[in-house]
């Protein structure tokens, strides 16, 4: 049990001081978390109901899981996990996965199921009032994103920290931002992680990207680091501002 406390204050630190960096969580804010039952939103999910017991900030907390219909019952270790926490808990149903695998037999996936499953989840979230959607990237996806977008695109570019999106109205907030996959990886160990049953996983432009990086870490050690802090710098590079600037 100590343990496990210690983790979670490793992990709360970094965690907290994005919030704060960022101002992603204010007084008496509606924040959904999507849940795909992974480490990553695992892991978000349990710092975000540790931050709304333990800090002064008081917010609304709702986890939602995009169920795709890969399997029945895929999603019960979440429901009770979310139990267990006191978090309130919506899983929607959806026929993604007929829609892009047998219907459409689409050959790369993942972007029209990327914009599928957030158009169930901004649809479920504004349903039921709220109007912030933790995300859970890691610093590690900061620096994968910022690779795809200048190996793929020519762009010197990645997500933001907080994100208004004006056709849903909803904003989107990324806590883990600071935190390193390395260190979710080790926390959600203990976690009920659901492997995810989508015919594309492991096979995307993000997961070779990664070992990309894998591999060129070994030649120069600590680069994903140093990409990460050049990203993270906004008065060197401009990539990120403050959103009160």
């Amino acid at each position: 049990m100590y343990n496990k406390i210690m983790e979670i204050n490793k992990l709360l630190s970094p965690f907290r001081r994005a919030i704060n960096d960022y101002r992603m969580i204010l007084p008496h804010d509606k924040v959904a978390v999507g849940v795909s039952g992974g480490k990553d939103s695992m892991t978000l999910l349990t710092l975000l109901a540790a931050f709304q017991r333990h800090f002064d900030i008081p917010f609304d907390l709702l986890a939602v899981t995009v169920d795709m219909g890969f399997a029945d019952g895929l999603f019960d270790p979440v429901q009770r996990y979310c139990d267990s926490l006191g978090v309130q808990y919506s899983c929607v149903k959806t026929d993604i996965a007929q829609i892009i695998f047998d219907i459409r037999k689409e050959s790369n996936p993942c972007s029209l199921c990327a914009k599928m499953r957030r158009g169930a989840l901004n649809g479920e979230i504004t349903k039921r009032g709220f109007d912030k959607l933790a995300l859970g990237h890691h610093r590690d996806d900061v620096v994968d994103t910022f690779m795809l977008s200048l190996f793929y695109e020519g762009r010197l570019n990645t997500f933001q920290p907080v994100s208004y999106m004006s056709r849903s109205g909803v904003t989107l907030i990324r806590p883990m931002i600071y935190i390193a996959e390395r260190d979710i990886v080790g926390f959600a160990k203990d976690l009920p992680v659901v492997t995810s049953p989508c015919p594309a996983n492991r096979n995307t432009e993000r997961e070779h990207m990664k070992q990309l990086l894998q591999l060129l870490s070994k030649e120069c050690p600590g680069i994903e680091e140093k990409f990460a802090n050049a990203i993270m710098h906004p008065e060197r590079y401009n990539l990120w501002l403050k959103p009160y600037d």
